[in-house]
């Protein structure tokens, strides 16, 4: 059995060939915008349109077998990665974005100063920086000024 039709089933989605192809993409590619998707999705599709993969993705998210994040002043970035309450650092030269475990506690991971009422479920946190790529390049840019 296939184990992505197996859990489009499970989530009560008709296993369908773009779905498949976007569950497999979306698995292999963490933290890929939708363009990335569909790119790697057009080898196997080729007719795939954008609509046609935003329409999929928005379904996998609904049923939660993809997670949407949106760092700031990136595209929309998807994962397979959920339930787990995991953090992203993202690096604000190149938008690399990786995973970061909570860092404390039990999920959500951070406990608010007030919670208005809400029953919290769910903490997202950003880590912004620079990822060791551009500080390598950075290092490097600076070392030929000063040669």
């Amino acid at each position: 059995m296939d184990a992505d039709a197996d859990l489009l089933r499970s989530a009560g989605l008709r296993v369908t060939t773009p779905r498949l192809a976007v569950l497999r993409a979306s698995g292999s590619m963490p933290h890929a915008t939708a363009d990335d998707i569909l790119t790697a999705v057009s080898a196997e599709l080729p007719t795939t349109s954008h609509q046609a993969v935003y329409g999929v993705l928005g379904a996998l998210t609904g049923a939660g077998l993809v997670r949407r994040i949106e760092p700031a002043g990136s595209p929309a970035r998807y994962e397979r990665r959920i339930g787990d309450n995991h953090h992203h650092i993202v690096c604000t030269m190149c938008g690399a974005v990786e995973d970061v475990d909570c860092a404390v506690g039990h999920a959500p991971c951070l406990t608010p100063s007030e919670t208005h009422g809400f029953a919290v479920t769910t903490a997202e946190v950003t880590y912004w920086g620079i990822c060791e790529r551009c500080a390598a390049a950075e290092r490097d840019d600076t070392e030929a000024v000063t040669a």
